[in-house]
């Protein structure tokens, strides 16, 4: 018996962390819509045909729900808008290709409340803690994302100098009102906003 005991530890890790990860998933969708405080292992067990108590054994808290369903998030936009773009070449490229995959990812939403940070973050941003910290740590990495190949840009000639930092904040700014009109039905919102990111991505001759 002692030498099967790590297999069938091994098995029972493995269904843990496929739970985990349906459970999760399942919560990015519903706090897509209803937010982070949507969220309840009742609600939960019954759109999953599962335990409440199953659930509980795996997040003992909703705080530890809150925090793996904002990393499941984060995985799945990077999978969806991130990486992706890591195939265009770096600076002006990478950006366009990073903004085509963020309009994609909000105009055939990949949850269905369309940018699961604009559902979230306003819940969190004047409680501070470890969630609102697990939002903001994502949109930190997004903003830098996006300032990082605008720099690349301006190192290659392909923009305008400008101040990165404050383009990103501009660009994401541009970003949360699309996504807003989107969700109010406003099908011309993604037009408006390439119109606003060119005019900010000035060639260096403009």
């Amino acid at each position: 018996m002692v030498s099967g005991e790590p297999e069938i530890s091994d098995r029972r890790r493995l269904r843990g962390a496929r739970s985990r990860q349906a459970i999760t998933r399942r919560a990015v969708d519903i706090a897509s819509v209803d937010g982070l405080d949507g969220l309840s292992f009742g609600r939960l067990a019954d759109d999953l045909s599962i335990s409440k108590a199953g659930i509980q054994t795996l997040f003992r808290t909703k705080k530890e729900l809150q925090i793996a369903t904002v990393e499941t998030a984060r995985a799945a936009f990077i999978d969806a808008v991130a990486r992706p773009a890591q195939q265009a070449q770096a600076g002006l490229a990478r950006v366009r290709a990073l903004l085509g995959n963020w309009f994609a990812y909000a105009e055939q939403p990949l949850f269905p409340g369309g940018c699961f940070w604009s559902a979230t973050l306003p819940e969190f941003d004047s409680h501070p803690g470890e969630v609102r910290d697990a939002l903001t740590q994502q949109r930190r990495e997004w903003l830098a994302v996006i300032a990082a190949e605008l720099d690349q840009a301006v190192d290659n000639g392909e923009i305008a100098p400008l101040d990165t930092e404050l383009a990103a904040f501009e660009i994401q700014a541009v970003l949360d009102s699309t996504n807003l009109a989107l969700r109010l039905g406003d099908t011309g919102g993604v037009k408006r906003a390439w119109r606003i990111i060119d005019k900010l991505l000035t060639s260096p001759e403009a």
